[in-house]
């Protein structure tokens, strides 16, 4: 069961195939949050964090076709501790001096469940990867969309393998809501 505003996989896949989302949609930076959260102290101490600047922008093609990005100013991460945004912005994780942008580039969706499945490649200091995950879809107004996701990812995988005595775990979750309007 979807919630108000909420649109289902049948009611979104036939949006998209009469055209009604085709064109070009930006995403509203001031509305739209990305969160970071892991867990740090051998996995007993939860660590919270979100990215203050994030924007981006896509498309929808006549044949429902999607493609886009999301960026996000790595600088910007904020954990609410001072000490610890400065060592997330070294060397040892994002060095966003070298590499400012988090980028997810969006190759596709597909209606799946309630909501759909983003395809695309994450990049997080130049090491890019294949990634998908599910997001809920809320048709929250007309000429708007929003997504939202949580999307688990292994930080190794991209080099933030700084990891001081085995305490923080490798295994972290982007909270992603974005709220995309017409362009």
């Amino acid at each position: 069961m979807t919630s108000p505003g909420q649109v289902a996989a049948p009611t979104l896949q036939a949006l998209l195939d009469d055209k009604a989302l085709a064109g070009s949609w930006v995403l509203d930076g001031a509305r739209s949050t990305v969160g970071l959260r892991s867990k740090s102290i051998w996995g007993l101490v939860p660590v919270k964090g979100a990215f203050g600047q994030v924007s981006g922008a896509g498309t929808v093609a006549d044949d429902g076709q999607v493609a886009g990005t999301i960026t996000v100013a790595a600088a910007s991460v904020d954990t609410k501790n001072k000490k610890r945004d400065v060592h997330l912005r070294s060397a040892d994780f994002f060095e966003s001096d070298k590499y400012p942008d988090i980028v997810f580039a969006v190759t596709g969706i597909a209606p799946s469940g309630t909501g759909v499945t983003v395809t695309g490649q994450l990049t997080v200091r130049d090491q890019t990867r294949p990634a998908s995950f599910d997001a809920a879809v809320t048709a929250a107004a007309a000429g708007e969309v929003v997504l939202d996701a949580e999307v688990p990812f292994n930080r190794g995988d991209f080099g933030l393998t700084w990891n001081q005595l085995g305490m923080s775990s490798m295994h972290s979750i982007l909270a992603v809501h974005a709220v995309f309007s017409r362009g």
